[in-house]
């Protein structure tokens, strides 16, 4: 399930693996993949905008029609949502696209772009 979800619905290619983990190349990040199904617990989360967001989650940063890609094809995977692909700070400083999936162990994944790359780490 887990590899099916990195690599057909995700777009990753496969890297190293074994019988107890996979690695993934997501966007030219590796995401590890083990069996440890006592982690899979749940987790905190923060209010953002309203949305209950995991404390605890990994974040890719795409430009953005690669973005507006992936966040349809999660749609048309029938993949639920954290939190549905939205521009937050529309037209201002900072206007970015982000989404929130979960992988199938309930892993947080943040998909975001933004507009002007220089905002990526302003303050």
């Amino acid at each position: 399930m887990t590899r099916e979800f990195y690599t057909y619905v995700q777009g990753c290619t496969l890297g190293r693996e074994s019988d107890k983990w996979i690695d993934f190349n997501l966007y030219r990040h590796q995401v590890l993949a083990h069996v440890s199904p006592e982690d899979c617990n749940g987790v905190n989360t923060d209010s953002v905008d309203g949305n209950q967001v995991s404390a605890r989650h990994f974040g890719v940063i795409l430009p953005w029609e690669k973005w507006e890609l992936l966040g349809e094809k999660n749609r048309q995977s029938d993949l639920e949502f954290m939190i549905e692909p939205r521009i937050r700070f529309k037209k201002k400083k900072g206007e970015q696209g982000t989404f929130f999936i979960q992988d199938p162990s309930g892993n947080a994944l943040e998909f975001k772009s933004f507009k002007d790359h220089k905002m990526v780490f302003e303050k």
